[in-house]
C-alpha cells in the first residue's frame, strides 16, 4: 500500500504510520508509542508543535503528503486468560502486539506474536497466544474478544491516542489548487474530530455491556507493572530515537512536546478528573 501510493500506482491510502516502521522508525511518532500522547495532545503536537512539518520531510521523502485522519482515542490494555499481578506476569506469556509496544512486552520476557485482527479470537480461544490488544470495548467486542477471554485489562499504555493517517501521492498533491488542498485538509481534519467522538460515545456504551456480564472481570494493572512498562518504553522509544538524524529531530520534537503538555494536563485534565471523581465515584455505574 505505502509502496503503490509512493510510485503513484494508487492515489491514497488511509492506515496506521508504525506499518511502515521498516522505512524508518520515525513513522511512529505519527500514529502512536507507549506512554506517548493522547489524541488531543497528539492533534496539538501535529497543527501547532511542529509535527506537520516533520511528519511532511520524513514522507515527502518516499513522495507521499501524510494527514491526520482518524483516532481511536485511548485504547485498552488487553484480553488475557489468565491473572496478570505484576511483571513477573509476562514471562513467557505468549502477547498479541505489534509495533513498538510489543518490543517493550518481549523485554520483560514475553513471546510477542503478530496476527492480523482478524485471526485474535480463534488465536485466544485456541491457547495459541494468553493476551491480545486490539483497540477498546467497541471493536474488542465486534472481533468477540470478551467470548474467548475473562479478564480485560487496563490502562492502555502502548497506544493512549492512536491516529490513523491519509498518505496522498505528493506529486498528486502538488499539482492539486490550493482549494482543493484545502478541502481535503479540511475534511481529513474534520475526520479525526468525529471519529474521536465516534470512538469516545461507543466505548462508553459497549463498557456498559461489559460491566454488566458477571463473566467478565475489568482490571487495573498494577503499578509495580505500570512502572516497569514505563521504564522499558522509555528505553525503547529513546533508542528507536536516534536511528538517524531526521528521526532524532521527530524524537526531541515529540519528547519536548509531551514534557510541555503533561505538565498542563496534569494540572487541568487529571485536576479536573480527580475533582470529578469526589463528586461521582466510579461506583455509580449507571
Amino acid at each position: 500500500m505505502f509502496d503503490a501510493v509512493s510510485a503513484g500506482v494508487a492515489d491514497m491510502y488511509h492506515s496506521f504510520e508504525s506499518y511502515f516502521e521498516k522505512k524508518s522508525p520515525a513513522f511512529n511518532f505519527f500514529s502512536a508509542i507507549p506512554f506517548g500522547f493522547t489524541a488531543d495532545e497528539m492533534a496539538a503536537w501535529i497543527h501547532f508543535g511542529g509535527g506537520q512539518e516533520l511528519w511532511d520531510e520524513l514522507s515527502g521523502g518516499f513522495s507521499i503528503k501524510p494527514l491526520m485522519a482518524m483516532s481511536t482515542g485511548a485504547q485498552m490494555g488487553g484480553w488475557f486468560t489468565k491473572e496478570v499481578t505484576g511483571p513477573q506476569s509476562y514471562a513467557g506469556l505468549r502477547y498479541r502486539m505489534p509495533g513498538l509496544g510489543g518490543e517493550v512486552l518481549r523485554r520483560l520476557g514475553a513471546v510477542v506474536v503478530n496476527l492480523p485482527g482478524g485471526e485474535i479470537t480463534a488465536a485466544l480461544k485456541s491457547g495459541a497466544i494468553d493476551a491480545s490488544e486490539w483497540v477498546g470495548p467497541w471493536n474488542d467486542m465486534v472481533l468477540g474478544l470478551h467470548k474467548v477471554s475473562k479478564f480485560y485489562y487496563y490502562p492502555g499504555f502502548h497506544e493512549p491516542g492512536s491516529a490513523h493517517s491519509l498518505g496522498i501521492n505528493k506529486k498528486l498533491w502538488d499539482g492539486l489548487s490550493a482549494d482543493d488542498r484545502n478541502a481535503i485538509t479540511t475534511v481529513a481534519n474534520a475526520e479525526y474530530t468525529l471519529s474521536l467522538a465516534e470512538f469516545s460515545a461507543n466505548n462508553a456504551k459497549s463498557l456498559q455491556e461489559l460491566r454488566a456480564d458477571k463473566a467478565i472481570e475489568i482490571r487495573k494493572f498494577d503499578d509495580s507493572l505500570l512502572e516497569a512498562l514505563g521504564k522499558t518504553s522509555g528505553e525503547v522509544v529513546a533508542e528507536t530515537g536516534q536511528k538517524d538524524p531526521l528521526t532524532r529531530r521527530i524524537y526531541d520534537s515529540y519528547i519536548g512536546f509531551r514534557r510541555r503538555a503533561t505538565n498542563w494536563a496534569d494540572l487541568a485534565e487529571r485536576g479536573y478528573m480527580n475533582a470529578r471523581a469526589l463528586n461521582f465515584p466510579y461506583g455509580d455505574k449507571a
